[in-house]
């Protein structure tokens, strides 16, 4: 249960920060949350375990989740313009 509390916070604070970056119209903070953490398993993806910028595990998820919340909104961004 904790766990899931934690990707909940961690895809939180991701998508919200990959939204101001992108600039997205998302619809709120459920939808932010969503792209931050399925952003997440597409940066882990992309990067695994090779994005050490901190010594902070934590930090380190938040930042790998952040990238791949990035890409995924910028993808949508490209959809929705279509």
């Amino acid at each position: 249960m904790i766990e899931i509390l934690i990707i909940c916070l961690i895809g939180a604070i991701a998508g919200s920060i990959a939204g101001a970056i992108v600039k997205t119209d998302t619809d709120g903070l459920l939808i932010d949350i969503v792209i931050g953490i399925v952003g997440g398993f597409i940066g882990y993806k992309l990067f695994g375990h090779r994005l050490h910028i901190t010594g902070n595990v934590w930090v380190n998820k938040t930042l790998t989740a952040t990238v791949g919340a990035i890409l995924l909104s910028l993808i949508i961004k490209l959809i929705r313009r279509r």
